[in-house]
């Protein structure tokens, strides 16, 4: 069967960068079952030809309508599919998608009728705030990363900036791969308008929002990038977790040291343009 990404190699490197992040969340424990899901703004790669493609699906509806994305395309994690078997194979586990020039609508062009993710909502609202404020952020990812999601069991991490602060002071190498700190959104129904909602809200100061008892949703330059704010985020958490394994509530670095870092790496205090 042929297939969108034949005879596009920077289209197919966007993907096989995709199937080999998915992979890497099977094999940390973050992808359980049908687990998370992916969005990737495409559309810089969307020719002529991409362009002219029909739906093979009936249109569907968003939700809401967000004006930024008319004309956009997207890849998208399919609805029920596995992280690892999108890691094999990609296009049958996902599938580009369009959106209507109502923007309130999109449908499916390619390469097989795979439903998106029951989370486009929260990712297109998401990407439609990125298009708005003039981001070069393409990318969102929602996954289920373990030791952030146990501390979202605590209501000390859920207090505003509290969790920021205890990952920051876990090990600098946090503060200069993930500057922004994580954002936390009270629990809500998964899917629903009111997640998206609270989320985008979030992601205004923050490119990794957790979502109480549930997981985690990063934007970056591309999904490595977004895996990789997520990656260091959990390595702190882990950290702070052996601490108190092992007996003891770390010290951490102090608010002076932090600020000291900061200073000297010339780290953002907000998501870059």
């Amino acid at each position: 069967m042929n297939s969108i990404l034949d005879s596009r190699p920077a289209l197919r490197a966007v993907i096989d960068q995709v199937a080999e992040v998915t992979g890497y969340l099977w094999q940390k424990g973050w992808a359980e079952r049908n687990g998370g899901n992916i969005t990737v703004n495409i559309t810089e790669h969307a020719d002529e030809e991409i362009k002219a493609l029909p739906a093979i699906a009936p249109v569907r509806q968003i939700g809401k309508t967000l004006p930024h994305l008319r004309g956009q395309y997207f890849y998208a994690k399919g609805t029920g599919k596995r992280m690892r078997d999108l890691a094999r194979q990609p296009m049958q586990n996902g599938a580009i998608i369009r959106i209507c020039p109502d923007c309130a609508s999109y449908e499916i062009i390619a390469d097989e009728p795979v439903m998106p993710t029951s989370e486009l909502p929260s990712h297109l609202a998401l990407q439609d705030y990125l298009l708005e404020t003039g981001s070069t952020y393409k990318a969102t990812l929602h996954t289920h990363p373990i030791e952030l999601v146990a501390m979202s069991h605590s209501e000390r991490f859920l207090r505003p900036g509290e969790m920021t602060r205890v990952l920051w002071s876990m090990i600098p190498e946090t503060l200069a791969f993930a500057p922004l700190g994580i954002g936390i959104v009270p629990y809500k129904l998964p899917g629903s308008v009111e997640l998206a909602d609270a989320t985008l809200e979030q992601i205004k100061e923050h490119d990794v929002v957790l979502w109480e008892k549930h997981g985690t949703v990063a934007v970056g330059q591309d999904i490595m990038d977004a895996f990789d704010q997520t990656d260091v985020l959990c390595k702190a958490a882990n950290i702070y977790m052996c601490a108190r394994s092992m007996g003891f509530e770390p010290d951490g670095m102090t608010p002076e040291a932090v600020r000291e870092v900061q200073q000297v790496f010339n780290l953002p205090t907000k998501r870059p343009s």
